[in-house]
């Protein structure tokens, strides 16, 4: 089966480390980029549409339309922001964004869904962050999606060329080597996530939330 994707986040560093690795996928058929700003990429499969309010899909709805695999890489940093508005930006769009597929794709759509290392689906946590990006994991998986994954990465390290990579990125950058040394459970490549997803929407997965070493293991098929 040929993955036919759509893509969003591919201006920020997980995007577009996920996007590198469709685009070299022979596996791959089509990605759908979806995003505000274009990605700075082009390539054969590549098609990018540019839509600003991700809460109102109707105007670019008939156009998600055909596509077998959704990569949700869009993600904002809850520092500095109180959870009405945090919980807006991350569970209420990615629900919206989900539904919306499911719609018009109907239930043969893998939908794969980054959240991160410490979201805690039971709610009982005490950091804000982790108990909205657990809401959103729990209400993802309840969509009558083919499969549904749940992808929680720690410390990534960047694929070689990337052009968006977080600013912090080149400061600590260098300690990748060493927290995959002594704490190999808490880093993984972008490679690895971006080979990880792509083998879950072919092939599944037998958890359908994947932490660091489950993002290693299915990288590597």
């Amino acid at each position: 089966m040929k993955l036919r994707v759509i893509l969003t986040g591919t201006t920020g560093m997980v995007g577009e480390g996920v996007l590198l690795e469709c685009l070299n996928s022979s596996e791959v058929e089509q990605v759908l980029s979806i995003s505000r700003r274009p990605s700075g990429h082009q390539h054969p499969k590549l098609r990018e549409l540019l839509h600003e309010d991700f809460q109102n899909l109707t105007p670019i709805a008939d156009q998600l339309r055909g596509y077998n695999a959704c990569f949700f890489c869009l993600g904002v940093s809850s520092v500095g922001m109180q959870e009405p508005e945090y919980r807006r930006l991350t569970h209420d769009l990615t629900l919206h964004f989900a539904q919306t597929l499911l719609t018009h794709n109907g239930p043969d759509l893998t939908f794969c869904y980054v959240s991160g290392a410490g979201t805690d689906d039971t709610l009982r946590s005490r950091q804000m962050w982790a108990r909205v990006k657990g809401e959103t994991e729990n209400e993802l998986r309840q969509l009558d999606f083919r499969q549904a994954f749940m992808f929680r990465p720690g410390f990534l390290r960047a694929t070689p060329g990337q052009r968006h990579v977080l600013s912090y990125y080149k400061y600590f950058g260098w300690l990748y080597p060493v927290v995959r040394g002594v704490a190999p459970k808490f880093a993984s490549t972008l490679v690895e996530l971006g080979q990880a997803m792509l083998h879950v929407a072919q092939r599944g997965y037998p958890k359908p939330i994947l932490e660091v070493p489950d993002i290693v293991a299915a990288a590597k098929g």
